[in-house]
């Protein structure tokens, strides 16, 4: 039984180490009141009364997994700033390890700021860079990498298409990963996913999948199966799964596919829900639970967040809830 497993499995095993490897950004909230228009044109002026900053991207899949019980190494790259201390200093906080965080002179630290009153969303204001790294970052960071592969139960890439994932970095890790027979989990972005070719598993959800596929749309279950084959024939990726929203999670091969319907009654914010789905399935399959048993507690896990406003996270105890609610 899927329940008694992950009870026992998360008590009585070693935590898993757990290699994330992707895009880190800063998500930064202002928080005030407005009551008067500027004179200087007609926006509101803000006074903010609180300021919040939390970790995003593939801080936010160390996040989940830390709180699930992991073990959790964090590789990616900052600027050299005010803000890359604040990530980094977040992550430390966390209990996630931050060796493998590397600063990059020319660029920016991701910042996503966003100005909240009451409870209206004002504006988002992004400073970013998204060149790709130059090849000598590439290669010392590859470098510090190996030994980190070597030490994890699995690998995964967390790919917001900022610039660290390049497709020759992002086929390197995964050629390396799979010569040492480690597997490798991609939550993907962006149109060419031949720069994953030869990972274990892709994670796109359906708006991703359609866009990378070249698919006119994605109504149906032959729709779905049709397109996630040419990204899988591309990538000769073993599984593809799927995030459908409402519709809830696929998982397909070449061979066969199976929807498991959503476990959520109640949706009030996505954000990060495919944080948490990749997080769980590398949790889970770490702890070598089979493809089905680790898409059924990630879309359980999904449930449980997206039941809460902005990214969220969850840990054993309420999945094991969720699951006896079936």
């Amino acid at each position: 039984m899927l329940i008694e497993k992950l009870y026992t499995t998360h008590h009585n095993n070693t935590a898993p180490n757990i290699l994330i490897i992707g895009d880190l950004m800063l998500d930064h909230y202002l928080f005030g009141s407005a009551s008067r228009i500027s004179p200087e044109a007609p926006v509101p002026i803000v006074n903010t009364k609180k300021e919040s900053k939390i970790v995003g991207g593939a801080a936010n899949v160390a996040s989940n997994l830390i709180d699930l019980g992991a073990d959790v190494y964090l590789g990616g790259v900052v600027g050299n700033d005010a803000f890359a201390e604040d990530v980094k200093n977040l992550i430390i906080a966390k209990g996630i390890n931050s060796q493998l965080i590397i600063k990059d002179d020319s660029r920016v630290t991701t910042v996503k700021t966003r100005v909240i009153v009451g409870n209206h969303h004002i504006v988002r204001i992004d400073k970013e860079d998204i060149h790709n790294i130059s090849s000598e970052l590439e290669d010392s960071f590859f470098a510090r990498l190996s030994v980190y592969i070597q030490k994890a139960d699995i690998i995964v890439l967390s790919d917001y298409n900022k610039g660290l994932l390049t497709p020759s970095l992002s086929l390197k890790i995964i050629k390396y990963c799979q010569g040492i027979g480690k597997r490798t989990l991609i939550d993907p972005k962006g149109l060419d996913y031949s720069k994953y070719e030869g990972a274990y598993l892709i994670k796109p959800n359906r708006k991703e999948l359609a866009e990378a596929a070249k698919a006119e749309h994605i109504h149906t279950d032959e729709d779905l199966v049709k397109a996630a084959r040419v990204i899988l024939n591309t990538t000769n990726a073993t599984y593809l799964i799927v995030t459908l929203s409402e519709d809830g999670i696929a998982i397909i091969t070449k061979d066969s596919y199976k929807i498991l319907p959503i476990a959520a009654t109640e949706v009030y914010d996505v954000t990060g829900a495919g944080d948490t789905v990749i997080a769980t399935l590398a949790y889970c399959l770490a702890l070598n639970f089979d493809i089905e048993e680790a898409a059924t507690v990630a879309n359980h896990a999904a449930s449980i967040v997206i039941k809460h406003i902005g990214s969220a996270t969850t840990n054993i105890e309420e999945i094991i809830a969720s699951l006896k609610t079936v």
